[in-house]
Parts: C-alpha cells; sequence; structure tokens
C-alpha cells in the first residue's frame, strides 16, 4: 500500500483520524468478538461510569517501519500485561493479553499507510483505552465496558525533539491518590495537566515531580520516567518508596539496554533532589513510549538553576547512545533480545 500524502517531517504529536479503529464491548459477564471499525466516536448515556467515577485506563505503544520496509511494533506483550493489572486495579473487566496483542497487530495491519516511512523521524502511536460505559449512579463498577485502540501518527512529544529541554520542579503532586501511581489511568494524567499548563506557560518542556510524602525524592515527568547519569558513568534509575513512579517499559527496556547490550553500570535507587542540586549527575534524560529518551539540560528550583554537566546545546553522549540503541532496535537497524520486536507486516 502506498504512504498517505504526509509531510512526516513535520508532525507534531497530535491527533490525526486514521482509517481504523478496533472496538470491543464487554457485558453480561464477557467480552465480545471485537472488530476494525470506521466509526471514531463513542456516544454514552450521561450516567456512564467513566463520567462519575473515572473507570478509565489506557496504554501508548508505537509501529514504525524498519531499514527493510517491515512494519513493526515494540513489545506490546508488556503493555498488554500493564492493561490487564491496571484494569483489575479498578475494578473493570481485564481485556485478555493475547486478544489486545492480535488487536494491536490487526489494527496497524489496517492502518499500514499510515505508518511513517523509515528515516522519517515519526511513528505511528497506539493509543489502546477502556471506558466504563454502563450506566451507574451508585458508587459501583459499571455494567459495561468498551475497549479501544485508535492509531495515529506523530512526530516528537517534546518540542525539542532530541536537543535538552529545560524543566522545573512544581509542588504540585504527580502521583492520583490511593496509590495508583503503578497504573495506566486517566486519572493519574490528570493530575498533572494544571502544573504541565504552568510550566508550558513559563517556557519549560516539562516538570520535574519529587516524592509526595517528603518532597525530596525525584520521581517523575508529567509524562516520562527520568534517568541519570552519575560522574563515574553509571545508569542511575530512580526507584519509589510508594510505588508511585509509572513502570515504564521504556524504562525497563533501557535497563537492559544499557547493561547487557552497552555494558553499563545501572544503579536502581531512590534519587534524592539533593544530588541534582549538587551537580553529582553529568546527564539527565526523560523516558517513555512517546518521549523515548529525550535530554534534559537544566532544572530550575523555584528561580534557581541547576545546569547539568551535558548542557543545554549537545545530548550527552550516554543518552545518546542509549536512544541510538534502542531506536536501533525498534526501527531494525540493531538485533535486540529476542521477542522485543514483534513483525506486523
Amino acid at each position: 500500500m502506498a504512504k498517505k500524502d504526509i509531510d512526516w517531517g513535520s508532525l507534531g504529536f497530535g491527533y490525526m483520524k486514521t482509517d481504523y479503529s478496533y472496538v470491543s464491548n464487554w457485558k453480561d459477564g464477557e467480552w465480545d468478538e471485537g472488530a476494525l471499525t470506521t466509526d471514531h466516536t463513542l456516544t454514552l448515556s450521561e450516567c456512564a461510569g467513566i463520567f462519575h467515577y473515572c473507570q478509565e485506563v489506557f496504554e501508548g505503544l508505537k509501529a514504525y517501519t524498519t531499514e527493510d520496509g517491515s512494519i513493526v511494533c515494540f513489545r506490546p506483550d508488556l503493555n498488554a500485561e500493564r492493561m490487564y493489572d491496571s484494569a483489575a486495579r479498578l475494578e473493570m473487566p481485564s481485556f485478555p493479553k493475547d486478544r489486545f496483542v492480535e488487536a494491536v497487530k490487526a489494527v496497524v495491519k489496517a492502518n499500514e499507510d499510515w505508518v511513517p516511512p523509515f528515516g522519517s523521524g515519526a511513528t505511528l502511536y497506539i493509543r489502546p483505552f477502556m471506558v466504563a460505559t454502563g450506566e451507574v449512579i451508585g458508587v459501583a463498577p459499571a455494567p459495561e465496558y468498551q475497549f479501544r485502540i485508535l492509531v495515529t501518527p506523530v512526530g516528537p512529544y517534546y518540542s525539542g525533539g532530541v536537543k535538552p529541554v529545560k524543566l522545573r520542579t512544581t509542588m504540585y503532586d504527580r502521583a492520583a491518590p490511593h496509590g495508583t501511581g503503578n497504573i495506566k489511568a486517566g486519572l493519574n494524567y490528570a493530575m498533572s495537566i494544571k502544573a504541565g499548563v504552568e510550566a508550558h506557560n513559563g517556557g519549560y518542556a516539562d516538570n520535574m515531580y519529587l516524592d509526595p510524602q517528603t518532597r525530596t525524592y525525584v520521581e517523575e515527568a508529567g509524562g516520562a520516567n527520568f534517568l541519570f547519569v552519575d560522574k563515574n558513568g553509571a545508569l542511575v534509575v530512580p526507584q519509589s518508596f510508594t510505588d508511585s513512579i509509572l513502570p515504564s517499559i521504556t524504562r525497563r527496556s533501557l535497563v537492559v539496554v544499557a547493561q547487557d547490550i552497552l555494558g553499563m553500570e545501572v544503579i536502581e535507587r531512590p534519587v534524592k533532589f539533593e544530588e541534582v542540586k549538587a551537580g553529582e549527575f553529568t546527564e539527565c534524560g526523560m523516558c517513555g513510549t512517546a518521549a523515548v529518551i529525550s535530554p534534559v539540560g537544566q532544572v530550575d528550583d523555584d528561580g534557581t538553576e541547576y545546569v547539568f554537566a551535558s548542557g543545554m546545546k549537545e545530548v550527552g553522549p550516554v543518552m545518546k547512545k542509549l536512544r541510538e540503541t534502542l531506536t536501533g532496535i525498534q526501527e531494525g537497524k540493531i538485533e535486540g533480545p529476542e521477542g522485543w520486536v514483534v513483525k506486523i507486516s
């Protein structure tokens, strides 16, 4: 199939309607067979559970065109597992993991002419989500749910692309109430919208959230996890005492890339913001499906600027190598661990 006539290199991170979505409904205790659809709208009752008790979970992953022209997806089994767990946490019917992966394959293949070409810098973003569609007025799980997958071609998540960006610390809390930071739900991300708008209005790419209990430990950004490089060249991965850091698939993959492919030392531990202020880290990056790895050059804390040794002009050598290796695996230029890249067409 011929690719769509799109200026792929100029795409931002926004929604563009494609040809097909995927939909499946849960009712009377079971999921229907599911199917592709050209209808990209949902019509819901005013009493649907999503509006009143926020029963909603979602995932994010990407499809890529590889160097040989194949279309592939990166580790969709882990997205299936995380969404399965997220749904269970919110008393929603978990969508079967094997069906999740097959649905992703089906909707990407149906929209393969929307998958950006190799070397364009763009990808096809895949957004599986599930909402409570059944009517419920008392505080209880809804009686019906809908699982959908939309896809849309996107460019870089942060406007700086692969150039270092500037962050600020914020007094807002990133984690949603009741310790749900370890699930992928709209409630978690809604908590970061106000702080994100304020950050953007101030000229920052995002926020650096500290832990909600003591406000001394680095947790995550509004839409990504953090990685640091210490003075010895080790990759330092922040951990949380309260499980409020999202278990990023990209972060987990980068740990393997760093250890097993690049031979780096990886240290997973809580990271105090005082370490950032003291200049203990030479590089910092934000990682995630959308962000991939976006380098951070500077963090502003209540008017005081802390600039990493890598600076604001160029990507640090470690973050650059990590990004090149990960994207090389995703695009088929580098052989990665078995099962990481799933061929679709």
